[in-house]
């Protein structure tokens, strides 16, 4: 216990940017605020938590936090201390008992102290020891230095007169060691928890790594990726944001030391379900980021992609498959904003129309399911199929089988540049106005510039060179593509709704920003009634059939895609994919 040091206020400068002579316990930043905006802060921390985790919230007046540490009094124990007037940092102090007009033995305050509330908060610097100890390095210790600390454009949940921009810490780590990072902070929620972000500093408006807001500037060394936490200078921001007449807080780095193990002591009743763990992959390479996703929602995923690969035609597709290919496109789908959709392959050039059955149905099955979480969604067709296609999405609006009408585009090659200006807005490569690319069952130029269905029939007439759009997309940052089958589509869509269940990966997608439960009863019902059902599928496939769309192997006006019939082959194929996303039961979410 550190109570012996506090008692005897043994050189407290020691305890300025000195986690390590103390590792092994929590620390804290401290504000302190006029009682009547107390419970405001209280509320901004609870709608805030990972920036924000409160560990002790003081009487008016209460100098002791005797739930955090013995014999502790907040006005001595910090080595520095800012004073904030009207949302100005006036002055750094060493000690707050000029504000305070008695000594630990007095019965009665009478300084603006006696009508003031100190929050404590969890502080990052708690689970620095936890990395070594992982054999992560951790660089600003290393240096010497301040952990590096930046003010984001991502905005705080707002609560009363508290409005302000995340704060976020940096640590560069090793590319190989981000899983065991991950896995050494989540574990501990009142020091933050695991990453908000990992990866590109941009995404978080962060312009300049050398030049941060708060602390030192930390150097990444070669194959280091910056990895962030929210951070509790948060609070500092809200003071400044808020503008109270009088506030205090510690002074960043300047931490106050708690009792409390940085861990909690083994139990076998509050174990971690390693299920629960998160991981960490990477979504896209430019802009460079990663995501978090729970083992659970990993594991499940996974057997969706495994149940995609059957293949009961026997058309050898087993030989295409890469394991981890859904889950990746499922991430950087759930971190898009905006998606264009493609599909349609004209196999059958002697029919009008020419159409087969494969793609139409996963478009519409992903196109649900993203308009359901929120995205923008486009479909981007052929300029002979326009009035086909707006009337088979307003058919599936009727229906229920599309949650909403979505707008179709078409492109034209009008020049060397007519991919880039479809793509970005002015033809600026920084304005794109997609973030991601799908085509579904879509056909390809061949080397000789020609289309060609898969009896070698040049369709080249009946194919507008959409692929061009995906070719221009590798050169343009924060633009992703993806190639999916017809079921593919049926998977994407799961696997969406697998993650948006995730605990894990709503929290790192909404920077550990937003009050508990993340997602709301009626909100996840809104995702389940928009997942592929047997039922949708199967009346889309008739509508698909009344406008003359054929089977594309066989070219059959029938219940069928590829020559599979929809029952028993398709509709089981649906039945799986549901019991491995909703469970047999399909009462509960998946715990992840």
């Amino acid at each position: 216990m550190f109570s012996a040091l506090r008692s005897s206020r043994l050189s407290l400068g020691c305890f300025r940017r000195s986690w390590s002579t103390f590792k092994g316990y929590q620390q804290a930043n401290v504000v302190v605020l006029p009682n009547h905006l107390a419970d405001d802060f209280e509320g901004f921390c609870h709608s805030n938590p990972a920036p924000l985790p409160l560990l002790y919230r003081s009487q008016p007046g209460e100098t002791s936090c005797d739930p955090l540490a013995k014999n502790a009094d907040i006005r001595t124990d910090i080595s520095e201390y800012c004073v904030y007037e009207d949302g100005r940092l006036g002055k750094a102090v060493s000690s707050l008992q000029s504000y305070s007009s008695q000594h630990r033995t007095g019965s009665e305050q009478h300084g603006p102290l006696a009508d003031m509330v100190t929050f404590y908060l969890g502080c990052s610097f708690g689970f620095e020891g936890k990395l070594q100890e992982a054999g992560i390095p951790v660089r600003n210790v290393e240096q010497g230095r301040n952990v590096s600390m930046y003010r984001t454009a991502v905005g705080c949940v707002p609560r009363g007169v508290f409005c302000c921009p995340l704060v976020v810490t940096m640590r560069p780590v090793p590319v190989g060691l981000l899983g065991p990072a991950v896995e050494a902070t989540h574990l501990n929620p009142l020091a933050h928890g695991a990453p908000v972000h990992v990866g590109d500093p941009a995404l978080l408006g962060i312009k300049d790594l050398s030049k941060p807001d708060y602390g030192d500037s930390v150097e990444l060394q070669p194959g280091d990726v910056p990895v962030f936490w929210a951070c509790g200078v948060t609070a500092i921001e809200a003071i400044l944001s808020s503008k109270p007449s009088l506030a205090f807080s510690h002074s960043p780095g300047c931490m106050f030391l708690t009792d409390i193990p940085d861990s909690p002591p083994p139990s076998s009743s509050m174990s971690p379900d390693p299920e629960l763990t998160p991981l960490c992959f990477q979504v896209t390479q430019n802009p460079l980021l990663y995501s978090l996703v729970s083992r659970a929602a990993v594991g499940k995923i996974r057997q969706l992609e495994r149940i995609i690969g059957d293949d009961p035609g026997q058309r050898g597709i087993r030989a295409l498959f890469v394991q981890d290919e859904l889950l990746h496109a499922c991430l950087a789908l759930s971190h898009s904003s905006s998606v264009a959709i493609t599909t349609g392959f004209p196999t059958h050039y002697m029919h009008s129309p020419p159409d087969e059955t494969d793609g139409p149905p996963g478009a519409i099955a992903i196109a649900t399911m993203l308009l359901s979480l929120g995205k923008q969604v486009t479909l981007l067709t052929d300029s002979r199929a326009v009035d086909m296609n707006r009337a088979l999405v307003d058919e599936a609006v009727r229906k229920g089988v599309l949650k909403a009408a979505i707008p179709l585009v078409t492109f034209e090659d009008r020049g060397p540049d007519s991919a880039l200006h479809f793509l970005c807005h002015h033809g600026d490569p920084s304005k794109p106005r997609f973030d991601h690319l799908v085509a579904i069952e879509r056909s390809g130029r061949a080397q000789d510039g020609n289309y060609y269905n898969m009896r070698g029939v040049n369709i080249k007439h009946l194919v507008d060179p959409i692929d061009d759009l995906f070719v221009a997309a590798q050169t343009i940052p924060g633009i992703t593509t993806t190639g999916v089958s017809n079921w593919g589509g049926y998977a994407l869509a799961c696997g969406l709704y697998l993650l948006h269940t995730c605990l894990s990966h709503q929290r790192y997608l909404r920077k550990g920003l937003g009050p508990e439960p993340l997602v709301s009863n009626q909100q996840l019902q809104d995702w389940r009634s928009n997942l592929p059902s047997v039922q949708k599928e199967e009346l889309f496939l008739a509508t698909l059939l009344r406008f003359g769309i054929r089977s594309g192997k066989t070219g059959n006006l029938a219940m069928e895609v590829d020559g599979l019939t929809f029952h028993p082959t398709h509709s089981d194929m649906i039945s799986r994919l549901l019991e491995v996303t909703l469970g047999s039961t399909e009462q509960n979410p998946p715990d992840c």
